[in-house]
């Protein structure tokens, strides 16, 4: 099969076109490189820059490249952006995804993989988050990724795809060096930031219902991320046109910031220097979203196979290279 891979030239499509190019698969990176970098495209790889806002150039793509399924990644993913700019995050977000499958309905294309988010659920009240969990988005990001599974979902139905929503916990880590996250948006690499300048990370609260008082998160390594889209991929194939999937992406094991913030401290050196300071809570932390990853392994057979440990090791690789005053 061809699959096109929006958004295949930022930091988790590069790692999801590689995984793909692994298993025999035929791909094509579609990106407007807003984020994303076309170094990340392997060679003899085809690239089209495109915005899905771009329904010509997106037809134009479908039908020249045959392209039988579409894994599609391309998002704004910012949520403090996503409340500052809601419009902004619609438009790109759900018409840009609207844009696409219109093109890819009449195009005749049969699969389809939508990055979806933990976001969807918003501030969860249980231990394990489970695809049955009630999904209450809480911020303008959140609310676009569950329109999206609505709309890809009843997109398949009307038109007999065999379609999936990957709802991700917090990605991490890199496959190597050069594909590592470059954006400073999440808590790893926030906490890289402030040791190499020298100054404390930041907690924000450590007052929670939580065994140290500060949030707990799951994290998935972006290598873990990459093979459940094969996974997912192969199944649609098998189970054929009308299948729909929504699965969550997670270590299943929770984190807590204050752990994280310790585990940063040894694997990287910096040890007492990466004592954290407490600020207050940021409004609409929930205290603890861990994953269910039983369908997945139950229903699919897919398991993680890096721990948190090697996702901050492989994380600050990559922090090196771009950032060598880092390094102890």
């Amino acid at each position: 099969m061809t699959w096109l891979i929006t958004g295949g030239a930022g930091f988790i499509g590069a790692h999801v076109v590689r995984a793909m190019l692994d298993v025999g698969e035929q791909v094509v990176v579609y990106d407007d490189l807003s984020t994303g970098d076309p170094n990340r495209v392997p060679e003899g790889v085809p690239f089209v820059k495109g915005s899905t806002l771009d329904r010509d150039a997106l037809d134009g793509t479908l039908v020249e490249f045959g392209i039988d399924g579409v894994v599609h990644l391309a998002a704004k993913k910012q949520v403090a952006e996503s409340v500052a700019r809601p419009l902004h995050y619609y438009r790109e977000n759900v018409h840009g995804l609207q844009n696409l499958l219109e093109a890819v309905t009449a195009a005749g294309t049969r699969r389809f993989l939508f990055s979806s988010s933990a976001a969807v659920y918003g501030l969860p009240d249980v231990d394990l988050v489970s695809e049955d969990t009630p999904c209450v988005p809480i911020n303008p990001y959140g609310e676009t990724k569950l329109v999206g599974e609505w709309m890809v979902r009843a997109a398949g139905a009307a038109h007999g795809m065999a379609t999936a929503s990957l709802r991700y916990f917090n990605v991490a880590g890199a496959a190597g060096p050069q594909l590592a996250d470059t954006g400073v948006f999440n808590l790893i690499p926030m906490v890289f930031e402030k040791l190499t300048e020298g100054r404390a990370p930041v907690i924000f609260g450590d007052d929670y219902a939580t065994s140290d008082g500060t949030c707990v998160r799951d994290f998935i390594h972006v290598e873990d991320l990459a093979s459940a889209h094969v996974t997912v991929a192969r199944a649609l194939g098998e189970r054929g046109d009308g299948t729909d999937l929504t699965v969550n992406i997670g270590l299943g094991e929770g984190v807590s910031v204050r752990e994280m913030i310790s585990l940063i401290g040894e694997v990287t050196g910096y040890g007492p220097a990466a004592e954290p300071t407490v600020s207050a809570r940021r409004p609409g932390d929930p205290a603890r979203v861990v994953a269910s990853a039983d369908r997945m392994r139950e229903e699919l057979g897919w398991t993680a196979r890096y721990d948190v440990r090697e996702m901050v090791a492989s994380a600050w690789e990559g922090w090196c290279l771009h950032h060598p005053e880092a390094r102890r």
